[in-house]
């Protein structure tokens, strides 16, 4: 088989590059506070969805920083008991996507709340207010600023706190809900359900946003990356600062949020993936402690996965029963 990466069973066994921050669990640990003292101010607009087993809205809740974020939010008309929920998180760059594509799950009882990742594609309000260069990507921005600007903070934020406010809703039984998502989907289904370890389902497919020194390493740092050879070509050309900006990218470094995940994990991976490379993804796969599983595809790269969305579908099938007590 030809090879992109590291042979799997090398994958396997591979522990990461990007260094962790030594404060690292007192930084979440401060922003989970903080997002906890939040009044979300939730506001549900209703949508004019043609669907009648389905009412559908558009969710706002205040998030770190007071800006207003938005997610679709679909629930099940024909269902009358607390039942479980999927949350959705979108690719690099894109929105929460169209309302059709959410209706099988709600046909089969399941409440989906699909977020819109504040500065990107949809209707989420970005507040800004970072020193430093923003331009290329969201890796980077606020890397020159204090830790706790960092664009992702907020946003890895703004999915725990999406879905600690579907557990919420009386209509969903907040012991049975999952996270789904691909790309930068997949790094933020990490981050929700180490964020939220009451996730109880973890479906990240291919997740961005992992090892990003082993991106830099690989001569990667194109594409989805591209920010991270764009920071240094412009703001560190001699790489004198290399140690101290890995360090700080390690705050948002999913592999090391990955052991706090709860939730059972299935993890789709391509081995041909030059987007997000393997070795990334295995470095967060390989920390998490919790019941786990991987789907991998040896020929297939950053792309359509046939079959994925079938299987996806099965294991979250799981959270339909009721939790035995």
């Amino acid at each position: 088989m030809p090879l992109v990466d590291m042979p799997l069973d090398q994958l396997y066994t591979y522990q990461g590059r990007n260094p962790r921050p030594d404060d690292f669990d007192a930084y979440w640990d401060a922003g989970l506070a903080e997002m906890h003292a939040l009044d979300p101010q939730l506001e549900l607009v209703p949508y004019p969805m043609q669907a009648p087993f389905a009412e559908c809205f558009d969710l706002y809740f205040t998030g770190i920083g007071g800006a207003r974020v938005h997610a679709k939010y679909l629930h099940p008309t024909h269902v009358a008991e607390p039942h479980p929920a999927v949350v959705m998180f979108h690719g690099y760059s894109g929105d929460c996507g169209e309302w059709w594509d959410k209706l099988a799950y709600v046909g089969q009882g399941y409440t989906v709340a699909a977020l819109d990742c504040r500065g990107q594609g949809g209707k989420s309000e970005d507040v800004g207010g970072v020193k430093g260069n923003t331009f290329r990507g969201h890796i980077i921005r606020g890397l020159d600023d204090v830790p706790e600007k960092l664009l992702y903070r907020s946003i890895y934020l703004d999915c725990a706190q999406l879905a600690g406010i579907v557990m919420g809703m009386p209509e969903v039984d907040g012991t049975r809900v999952a996270a789904t998502g691909g790309s930068q989907g997949g790094g933020l289904t990490l981050a929700c359900a180490a964020l939220e370890p009451r996730i109880t389902r973890v479906a990240p497919i291919f997740p961005f946003l992992c090892d990003y020194q082993r991106v830099w390493e690989m001569d990667l740092a194109s594409g989805a990356y591209e920010e991270l050879r764009t920071y240094f070509r412009q703001f560190d050309p001699l790489h004198a600062r290399e140690a101290e900006i890995f360090t700080r990218l390690g705050y948002i470094d999913n592999q090391h949020l990955a052991a706090r995940i709860r939730g059972e994990v299935l993890m789709p991976v391509g081995l041909m993936d030059t987007i997000c490379p393997p070795s990334t993804q295995f470095a967060a796969y390989n920390k998490i402690t919790a019941p786990k599983s991987l789907v991998v595809y040896p020929d297939f790269g950053h792309e359509g996965l046939p079959g994925v969305n079938d299987t996806i579908f099965n294991f979250l099938a799981g959270l339909r029963a009721p939790a035995a007590v």
